[in-house]
Formats: C-alpha cells, structure tokens, sequence
C-alpha cells in the first residue's frame, strides 16, 4: 500500500485519514512536490475567503492571507453559502484572474462545498485561465509544484477526496439543522414571527358580525384590520 501525507482538511477533520483507490491520505510529513517548478511565474497574487453568513468571523482566514502577503486590495470575500458558486465577489475574482496568476485560499471548502462545482472550477481557474491554486491547509493541492504525471495524479485524488469531504459536510449540517427544527418544533417552540394581538375592540366587532350586525368588510374596520385578517380570526373563534 502507498502512503501519501497530505495536511488536516480543516479545523472540522483534524484527523483525516482515508483510503481511497488503495492509497491512504493522512497527516504530512513528506508531501510530493516540494519544489516549485523551475517554470513558475507569478503575475499577480489575489486571495478567497468565503464566510458562510454576516456573523461569521473570516479573521483567521484574513490573517493566512496576509501571511502570504497577498495585497488587500486583492482579497475577495464572500459572506455567502458555499452551496454554489454564484457569488458576486468570486465572479469578480474569476474576472480578473489571467495567466500565470497566483491564487490563495485557506482550505478547499473555503472555495465551496459542491463536489462537481469544485471540481469544474478548479479546472476553469488551472486549465482554462492558467492561474495557479495554492490550497495553504493541504500542500499537495499546489498547482505549482509537482506538474509531472504523478504529481498530477496526486493532487487530483486529494482534491476528489476533499471535495467529497466538503459537500458531505455541508449535507451533514443540512440534516442536522433538519433534526433541530423537528425537535424544537416537538417541544412546542414556533417558528417565524410572533403573531401581533388582536385589538381591544376585536371581540365586540365579532359580536356584531355573528349577529349579522356588521359585514366582514366593516367588522374589520370597525376593528382596524383587513378582512381576511378579522375572518381568519374570526373563523378560528368561531370553530374553536
């Protein structure tokens, strides 16, 4: 069995060990393709960091960006799912990248969490725009180092796998935020917003309109409602 040691996916796999295709990826010590190919040339040098909400914070990806030294004016951020890929600031990267540039992101799923879509825009960027793609938390998946045929080989199993990873994980949230809801739903909490009350002057409007006093129409302005609003209570009062 061959032993290939890539870097910990991401702060959610410290431990990733998996087998696939009879190799084993696991922890680095001697990853392939340690120099850079004598070939390499860097226009310019831009960074992706993708938070998944507003609240989210993106420090410690700025941080591994300026790390590298990538200029501010460079970054692009996304608070935005990594469910697909139409997010306006990537696109905008995608815009601007050329040949020979230099592209960083902190981990794969940084990049998104669809298996296809990582894979068809990892292709786009290497092949179609000749950009380079370093990945900072997995060596191997550095397009500039190791473009001979084993190296290729290499990188495009561990991107396989770690795409794989990164959709399972997004599913795995989705199922359990899934599970939350049922269970809270469960124990009696709703959801959305909270109803507004009725006003005071509701029960003698209803009253009058059970009687056949008042119209739905002049019930509920009687009561400063809309009619569908004052029927549907009404209705549920009536039934209840």
């Amino acid at each position: 069995m061959n032993k290939v040691n890539i870097s910990s996916y991401s702060d959610d796999y410290p431990d990733l060990s998996i087998f696939v295709c009879g190799m084993m990826v696991c922890e680095p010590d001697m990853s392939y393709g340690g120099i850079l190919s004598e070939d390499t040339k860097v226009r310019n040098i831009y960074g992706y960091v993708r938070v998944s909400s507003a609240d989210q914070n993106e420090a410690r990806q700025m941080i591994a960006m300026r790390e590298q030294e990538v200029p501010e004016k460079n970054i692009y951020m996304d608070k935005q799912s990594g469910k697909d890929f139409n997010r306006p600031n990537y696109r905008k990267l995608l815009r601007k990248l050329r040949k020979d540039d230099l592209l960083y992101i902190k981990s794969i799923d940084r990049l998104g969490r669809d298996y296809a879509e990582i894979q068809e825009q990892w292709q786009y960027i290497v092949k179609t725009k000749k950009a380079n793609i370093v990945v900072l938390d997995n060596p191997l998946l550095d397009t500039r180092r190791g473009r001979d045929l084993i190296g290729t080989f290499l990188s495009d199993i561990v991107l396989q796998v770690l795409s794989f990873v990164a959709e399972n994980e997004r599913n795995n949230i989705r199922q359990r935020q899934a599970e939350g809801i049922a269970a809270a739903r469960e124990r009696g909490v709703k959801f959305g917003r909270p109803a507004k009350p009725l006003p005071a002057s509701f029960e003698q409007a209803y009253k009058l309109w059970t009687t056949g006093a008042l119209s739905v129409r002049k019930a509920a302005a009687f009561c400063g409602i809309t009619p569908g609003t004052f029927y549907y209570h009404a209705r549920k009062r009536k039934e209840n």
